[in-house]
């Protein structure tokens, strides 16, 4: 079998989660610091703020940026649930947009329309690892006064005109076992605002300012040491880990020949990560079941865009095309750093015989 996804862990993480149960400090420490001074250098903004998942990176953030009931917070329907829940945790309203067909991406066209005098912010998400056209959305934000908050759950490493995505406005980091990175479980998140900063680092600790004093409402969104210790090693990987995505997709671009799957489309402007390498396929079914025969994993990101969700329910009679279709149309094949030559020779011979 052919994994869709496969974290690589060595003996350096290993090592590194030894030395630090054998110091008898396992929660937020030192590891933790260390770990958020690397990532936020590596992302190109001032700091970074470590936390418990990616979700908890979205929540803390419109938390400290105060967005709450009766504000409006403009996002994607198609993407993870997170990326909307977080929003209702924060009893604020989602408005969803429409995606772009080609890269899946929210549609930047569509986002001003949807502004009111509630609106509050703007959540892009960089979605398989492809970052949005951050371009137009900038614009957009900076004309109407809106935060920018970046979901890069997907997308450690990626570029837009040479900059790293969670540079342009807030952004909120998975380290999930099967993102381009792992810590287990954890998140971050990259600002260069110091009052998003402090509440933050406040919010991420029971709301404490100092040690037994809570000024503010918070939560246990910490990381480990442990967790940390894993991501230190692994960021440096992340080079390596990328560059392997990238050659292993540049090989399906190259090899994938059948006209009943589309390729994905990469913008000019843009680095792609490839955290996922996602065809759309009309008779996805029968595709489906032509890669279990073959024993080649697959997932659907994602089968029910956000807004029809029961969750979502008084959303459920909005009309958004695009996401609608590519929800029905969308495979994600292996491309993970671990794939072989004859791992990925084989998804191709069997996408290429695929009728």
């Amino acid at each position: 079998m052919i994994p869709i996804a496969k974290p690589l862990l060595g003996e350096d993480e290993t090592e590194a989660v030894k030395n630090v149960l054998e110091s008898g400090y396992l929660a937020q420490g030192k590891e933790v610091e260390e770990f958020e001074r690397e990532f936020h250098k590596l992302i190109g903004t001032k700091f970074a703020v470590a936390t418990s998942n990616g979700t908890s990176a979205l929540h803390m953030v419109l938390a400290a940026l105060g967005i709450g009931r009766g504000d409006e917070v403009i996002t994607t329907t198609f993407s993870f649930i997170a990326t909307a829940s977080c929003i209702l945790m924060q009893h604020a309203t989602p408005v969803f947009c429409d995606i772009d067909p080609k890269t899946y991406n929210i549609d930047p066209n569509q986002i001003e329309e949807k502004i009111t005098e509630k609106t509050k912010a703007i959540i892009p998400v960089h979605l398989y690892g492809q970052p949005c056209d951050m371009g137009p959305i900038l614009d957009i934000a900076e004309d109407h006064d809106l935060h920018v908050i970046e979901d890069c759950a997907q997308s450690h490493g990626a570029e837009y005109k040479m900059k790293n995505v969670g540079s342009f406005g807030i952004g909120c980091f998975s380290f999930y076992p099967t993102k381009n990175m792992t810590t287990g479980e954890g998140g971050m998140i990259t600002t260069d605002n110091e009052e998003v900063l402090e509440k933050a680092r406040m919010i991420r600790n029971h709301g404490q300012e100092r040690r037994y004093f809570h000024p503010i409402l918070g939560y246990n969104y910490r990381m480990t040491d442990i967790c940390a210790a894993i991501g230190k090693i692994q960021l440096k990987k992340l080079d390596w880990f990328i560059k392997r995505r990238i050659m292993n997709s540049k090989y399906y671009n190259e090899n994938i020949v059948n006209v009943e799957v589309e390729k994905p489309l990469v913008l000019d402007v843009a680095k792609h990560v490839f955290n996922q390498y996602t065809l759309g396929v009309k008779k996805r079914d029968n595709f489906l079941r032509c890669l279990e025969k073959n024993e080649i994993g697959y997932g659907i990101h994602y089968p029910i865009p956000i807004h029809k969700q029961p969750l979502f329910k008084e959303y459920n009679e909005l009309k958004l095309p695009n996401a609608e279709k590519a929800s029905n149309e969308v495979v994600s094949i292996p491309v993970h750093p671990s794939l072989t030559p004859q791992d990925l020779e084989r998804v191709v011979d069997v996408i290429n015989t695929y009728v």
